[in-house]
Order: structure tokens, then sequence, then C-alpha cells
């Protein structure tokens, strides 16, 4: 378990020590309760990247989700989306890289699942299309093409996610359930919404890419800080040779994180930017 340190959020970074990349998950973390990003945020985002810095979105949402935040990838234009299952060129709407879920192996882990929980529900995240089954509470308004149909043909092509949903049971409880189920087939976790567990193929992280992305910029771990505040960026914030957990993150964040900044409603990244960007004024 890594050791916390609570001496401020920013200090201990000198200017011979200002992140080469920076990685950070959307919501919760950068993005505020209200689905908003904040002026100071982007502010200190853009900043962070004139100061040299590589900016990266890491984040659990689709793609289609990164298109109004397109503002904020800098020149790269590339965001990892799906956990980590896609590398996402937001700039060009292209797909670069993808991580399925098999499908036969999607399918058992799904069968599976609802043999345990049965009142469980499924939809997909395919790259370039969402699927529902019908009974599916969906939080958010459906994209017009949606694919509205039984677990089967849902699952007919390689996912980059599966995502389980619950009518009553939190996002922990039935996180817990899931695992056990699924075993090493997928790689099982959640970003915090209430009851909804994600699935995505067996060793796909938000860790694994953005090591991919960052060696191809020749960057490494040691010259990464992240940010985040659920359970699927714990792998980031592991691989991250600096880690931040927003005040507001789950208790297994905050447990193991280096330190601890506001929360996302008080724009928790852009404090830790700000301070860090100050010894190069």
């Amino acid at each position: 378990m890594r050791r916390r340190l609570r001496r401020g959020y920013g200090g201990l970074v000198t200017a011979s020590q200002y992140p080469r990349l920076i990685a950070t998950d959307l919501d919760g973390t950068l993005v505020r309760s209200d689905g908003t990003v904040s002026e100071r945020t982007r502010s200190a985002v853009l900043a962070a990247q004139h100061a040299g810095s590589v900016f990266v979105m890491v984040t659990a949402r689709p793609p289609r989700w990164l298109h109004d935040l397109s503002y904020l990838v800098g020149d790269h234009g590339i965001a990892i989306v799906a956990n980590g299952a896609i590398l996402y060129d937001v700039l060009r709407r292209k797909a670069i890289r993808t991580r399925l879920i098999d499908p036969a192996v999607a399918l058992d882990v799904a069968q599976a699942i609802r043999t345990a929980i049965p009142d469980v529900q499924f939809a997909i995240e395919r790259p370039d299309r969402y699927g529902q089954e019908p009974v599916y509470l969906n939080r958010w308004p459906k994209p017009d093409d949606t694919l509205v149909a039984a677990v089967e043909e849902l699952l007919s092509e390689p996912a980059a996610k599966l995502l389980v949903r619950h009518p009553s049971l939190p996002s922990d409880e039935l996180l817990a359930l899931v695992t056990p189920l699924v075993g090493q087939r997928v790689t099982a976790s959640h970003s915090g919404g209430h009851g909804l567990v994600e699935i995505s193929a067996s060793g796909v992280s938000k860790a694994a890419m953005l090591a991919d992305f960052a060696a191809e910029q020749g960057i490494s771990a040691a010259e990464t800080i992240a940010f985040g505040d659920s359970v699927n960026d714990l792998p980031m914030l592991a691989w991250a040779g600096t880690s931040y957990g927003v005040a507001n993150a789950h208790p297994e964040v905050l447990a193991v994180v280096d330190k601890v900044c506001p929360a996302n409603d008080e724009d928790g990244v852009a404090a830790v930017l700000e301070e860090l960007l100050q010894p190069l004024k």
C-alpha cells in the first residue's frame, strides 16, 4: 500500500520536477457535480499545456461524451475512454486503438451474472455504438441509433464495455457480487454510478492504456501525475509517479493516494496545477 502524504497537495514538486504528463479522470474529479468544467479548471489545464505538460483525459465515458470537451485535449487530440478500452482521437472522432471483449466471453459472463443476480440489466458500449436491453434503466438520453435488443444480440460483436445495472444495489455491493462470478475472464470495476458495474476485456484498465500512451510520448510513470476519485481509477493512480485523490473520492482511493486535493466542486485539479505552476512563473 502507498504511504499517504498529507503535506499539502503540490509543494513537494519543484520546477525541475514539473510533470511531463498530467492524467485525470473526468466525472467526480475534473468535472463538477453539475456536469460542467469551470473556467478556473479550463485555464489551469491550458496553462499546464502551455508550460509543456502533456494533458490527457482518462475516463469511463464513451467516445461520444468527449466531443464537448475537445478544447481540453491539446495538440495531440487524444483521450483514453471506456476505462482504457479505447484510445480515441477526439478531434477526428476516430478510435485509434481498441481492446474489446470477445463476444463469446462476454455472453458467458453475462449469463453467469444473470443466473446469480436475476434482476440485473445489461447494456453495451461499442467504439461506435451504444446498445441496451429493453428493460435497462438508462439514466441519460439514449443516442438516436441505440441498439435495443436482447443481450445475445448486444454481445454478437466485440464490445468495449458490458454495463451491468441493478435497480437497488449500490455499486460497491454489486461489484462484490460480480467479481467472483467473472474471475479472470474479464475486468470488473465501477466509476461511482449508483448500481452500475462496468466490465472490460481481461487486462484492460485506465493504467494499461495510459502506460502505452506515455511510452509513445517518451514519458515515464515517474514523470506522471494522475487524479482520480473512484475504484476504476485505482490502477492508474498506482501506476503514476504521483497520485492525487480529490477530497470527495471513494474511501479506497483516499486510502492509497499520495496526496489529497480539494473536491471536484472546489476545482481540486485546478488548485494542484496552479500550485505546481508557481515555481515556473
